[in-house]
């Protein structure tokens, strides 16, 4: 099985396991920015290049460039759920490419996505608690593999938005024992 290395190890089946969990939090969003940009194909162009890698093609430039492309989408969109929504296509992309240095900020890789479409559900309600319900499902959605790949990285920085309070609360959630 093919690694890559730095500060430790991570499989490609790792690497997949962590991009579906990105993948499956940023399908669930991307209509909200579909329905603000239907003309902009760059985040659903992303998050087809995560599910390709999710499905056992290579990772290549594809994912790369597809996640800053959404990234550049998510400063167009119009609306933060909107943003928020193209930005976690890009993150899903992305996630291919995780770094396995112990920084605090590669947590992000992998949650902010699932925080994201926490936040995206807030907004859409005005109620904090589909927030809450949120990050409650993809604590249930996270596999084991996940799990353990999340806590070789330290804890995510402190909070300074609620995107960021949402991605602490689940990266929390997930640190703890099942």
């Amino acid at each position: 099985m093919a690694t890559v290395s730095g500060d430790f190890d991570l499989t490609m089946d790792e690497l997949r396991a962590v991009a579906r969990f990105v993948a499956e939090s940023a399908e669930a969003v991307l209509p909200t920015f579909e329905a603000a940009r239907p003309e902009d194909p760059r985040p659903r162009t992303a998050l087809a290049a995560a599910w390709e890698f999710v499905g056992g093609e290579r990772r290549t430039r594809l994912q790369r460039v597809t996640a800053l492309d959404a990234h550049r989408a998510a400063r167009d969109a119009g609306s933060e759920a909107a943003r928020l929504a193209a930005r976690s296509a890009g993150d899903a992309a992305a996630a291919a490419y995780l770094h396995p240095m112990a920084r605090a900020t590669q947590v992000g890789h992998i949650l902010r996505a699932p925080a994201s479409a926490a936040h995206i559900a807030e907004l859409a309600t005005g109620a904090p608690e589909a927030a809450g319900r949120s990050i409650e499902a993809a604590r249930h959605r996270a596999t084991p593999v996940v799990v353990d790949v999340l806590r070789r990285y330290p804890p995510p920085p402190r909070a300074k938005n609620r995107v960021a309070e949402l991605m602490c609360a689940l990266d929390a959630a997930l640190r703890e024992p099942r």
